[in-house]
C-alpha cells in the first residue's frame, strides 16, 4: 500500500518503552501510591525481586527518581524515599502558582487554538476517570494537564522550572484526592479551568488556578 509523505512533525513516531523507563514508572507509582512512604530506605535487593529486575536498571531508575525530587541518595544509608514537610510544600506550591497563572494568562493572549484543544482533550480524559473512579489515571492526566499549560506558555524556561517542582511533589498532591469531597472540590476547580480556557478568559483562569493551588496546600496539610 503507497502512503503519501505527511509534513515533518505531523505524524508522530511510536514511543519504545526502555526497561529503565518502565522501572522508573513503576517506582514512581509505588511512591505516589504511598506502598514506599516518605522516609522508607530503599532496599533494593527486595525490590528488585518485586519488580522482577537486576540491580542496574533499577539503580538507574532510583537515580531518576532521585532527580525528580522523589529520591534521596543518602551516605551509608542509600536511596530513601524524600519526605516533605509542609514549608517545603507552601513554598513549591507558591512559586507553582505564580508560574501557572503566567502560563494560563499566555496561553489565553497568545496561544494557537490547537493548544486550546489539547487542553480540552486533556481535560476530558481526567472526566471520564473521574466518573469511572479510578484515582492513579485520573491523577497521572491532571499532572499532564498542568505540565501541558506550562508547556504550551512557549517559555521553556518557565516549564522547565514548572516540572521541577510538579515531579517532588506528586505524591502530596495524590494524598489531596483522597475521599470523595476533596476530590469532587479539585474536579470542580478543573472544569472552571477548562471553562475559563474555552473563553480565553485570563483573569478568570489565573484567580481559579489560584484557588486551585491554594487548596492543594489545605487538602494536604492534616498528613504533613
Amino acid at each position: 500500500m503507497d502512503v503519501s509523505p505527511h509534513p515533518a512533525g505531523t505524524v508522530a513516531p511510536i514511543a519504545r518503552r526502555t526497561l529503565h523507563d518502565e522501572v522508573a514508572t513503576r517506582l514512581r507509582d509505588m511512591i505516589i501510591e504511598g506502598r514506599l512512604p516518605p522516609g522508607q530506605r530503599v532496599n533494593e535487593v527486595a525490590l528488585g525481586q518485586l519488580l522482577g529486575v537486576s540491580r542496574t536498571p533499577l539503580r538507574e531508575a532510583i537515580k531518576t527518581l532521585a532527580s525528580e525530587g522523589l529520591m534521596e541518595i543518602v551516605p551509608a544509608r542509600g536511596a530513601v524515599v524524600r519526605t516533605l514537610t509542609l514549608k517545603d510544600l507552601a513554598d513549591s506550591l507558591t512559586v507553582l502558582k505564580a508560574l501557572e497563572q503566567i502560563a494560563g494568562r499566555t496561553i489565553c493572549t497568545s496561544a494557537p487554538d490547537s493548544a486550546l484543544a489539547e487542553l480540552a482533550a486533556i481535560h476530558a480524559a481526567m472526566m471520564d476517570r473521574y466518573a469511572g473512579r479510578d484515582r492513579l489515571a485520573y491523577f497521572k492526566l491532571n499532572q499532564e494537564f498542568h505540565s501541558a499549560l506550562a508547556r504550551l506558555s512557549g517559555n521553556p524556561v518557565l516549564a522547565g522550572i514548572h516540572g521541577q517542582l510538579q515531579a517532588r511533589m506528586r505524591r502530596v498532591r495524590f494524598i489531596g484526592h483522597e475521599g470523595p469531597e476533596k476530590w469532587a472540590a479539585a474536579v470542580s476547580e478543573h472544569e472552571a479551568m477548562a471553562a475559563a480556557l474555552a473563553r480565553r478568559d485570563a483573569d478568570a483562569l489565573a484567580a481559579v488556578i489560584g484557588r486551585h493551588l491554594d487548596g492543594a496546600l489545605d487538602r494536604v496539610r492534616h498528613v504533613l
